[in-house]
């Protein structure tokens, strides 16, 4: 499951900035290795939290976590990435915590994650100078229209470098690609510091409104209006699909208004196979708010005889 930072800090997933600030100094205070000299225990506990607070203080990595959960975000953050550039002299000076825990070995920007992890207290700053920090994945929420999920799709996004420059990238949209599912790019996230590789990019869709269907899964959904005569006795309407096609569908007798007719195969394409989702049309019997004279004696004679 991964390491929760929300708990460690003691607070909730819709925590802001000023609360997880809040909780971290509250903890420091209580973890810091000067107040428990020689606990272990407690060193390891600032450790942690101060880990949680790196991650959760910082806008683009605590979207990372919440987007690809507490494993997902270990694969693409080493504890290197997560201290790099995260002065905690300066952190624990606001806070009013002694930082001698850090002397000699964080002298703030990219060395202020070096205090002891294992092994040499400057190796992480060693791997930053060789290039082998990774960049930061990038999550792009892309907007699409549901005939573009039918048959796929090419855009072209543009994505803003922190040097103000935009880098325009071709994505291909599978067909089928639908709400949920996400499409990996590699190394087209963001650089990495001092040279390192890119992280990726992932794509994911959200489909505009059609004025005709709704999509539940891979199924669509279309919603037709009958007289109230037409449910009684039946009826054939005529139903569109969403590749252009018209399609003939065949009313029964005694068809309750809100009954789901399917049309097996002309939903949405599932993303990879050759298989497609079924469309649903809605039937609607109408009900009139108002009837003539004779319309009204022909349903009272209908009552009379028991219908």
């Amino acid at each position: 499951m991964g390491t929760d930072y929300y708990k460690i800090l003691g607070i909730n997933k819709n925590a802001k900035n000023a609360e997880i600030k809040k909780a971290y100094r509250k903890l420091a205070m209580k973890y810091h290795p000067d107040h428990n000299k020689g606990d272990k225990e407690a060193e390891k506990k600032f450790k942690e939290i101060s880990e949680a607070y790196a991650v959760l203080s910082d806008k683009e990595k605590r979207k990372q976590y919440d987007t690809f959960g507490a494993s997902g975000f270990r694969r693409r953050y080493s504890r290197e990435d997560i201290f790099k550039d995260f002065n905690f002299s300066d952190i624990l000076k606001e806070f009013g915590v002694g930082n001698s825990f850090f002397s000699g070995k964080s002298g703030g920007g990219s060395r202020a994650f070096s205090f002891d992890f294992g092994g040499s207290p400057f190796g992480a700053y060693q791997g930053t100078q060789q290039g082998q920090i990774r960049g930061a994945d990038v999550a792009y929420t892309l907007s699409i229209m549901l005939e573009e999920v039918l048959s796929g799709t090419t855009k072209t996004i543009a994505l803003q470098e922190e040097s103000g420059h935009q880098d325009k990238i071709s994505v291909k949209i599978p067909k089928g690609m639908t709400p949920g599912k996400k499409l990996r790019l590699a190394g087209k996230g963001k650089p990495g510091p001092f040279g390192g590789p890119r992280g990726d990019l992932y794509i994911q869709v959200k489909i505009l409104p059609h004025p005709l269907f709704t999509v539940e899964d891979h199924d669509l959904i279309i919603e037709r209006e009958i007289k109230l005569t037409e449910a009684i006795l039946g009826t054939k309407i005529e139903v569109p699909t969403l590749d252009g096609k018209h399609l003939s569908l065949k009313i029964p007798p005694g068809t309750h208004s809100r009954t789901k007719m399917r049309l097996k195969g002309y939903g949405l394409p599932l993303m990879g196979k050759n298989k497609r989702g079924d469309q649903y049309v809605r039937i609607l019997a109408k009900t009139p708010r108002r009837l003539t004279k004779k319309q009204k004696e022909l349903v009272q004679e209908l009552g009379a005889s028991g219908l």
